[in-house]
């Protein structure tokens, strides 16, 4: 049962991250804090459309990972 929750743990540790680096890269809507930091400024950096919605899907799959690997760590804490 380590095992299983060490490569748990792994996995959502490398969820967690690869979520807050998806979130970052999205552009932002104005008036956020990715104006403050310069982000309202490069409108030659923007992505197009489809960027955008491949984007939107990586996120939602990263953030899907991360729920399962939250659940799944919860159980194995509670039943082990």
């Amino acid at each position: 049962m380590d095992i299983i929750k060490t490569i748990v743990t792994v996995l959502l540790v490398i969820a967690s991250l690869l979520l807050v680096l998806s979130i970052l890269l999205h552009k932002g809507k104005g008036g956020g804090v990715s104006d403050m930091f310069g982000g309202g400024m490069s409108t030659a950096m923007r992505s197009s459309g489809v960027a955008e919605r491949n984007l939107n899907r990586i996120t939602v799959a990263i953030a899907v990972t991360w729920g399962v690997c939250v659940i799944l760590y919860g159980l194995i804490v509670k039943f082990a």
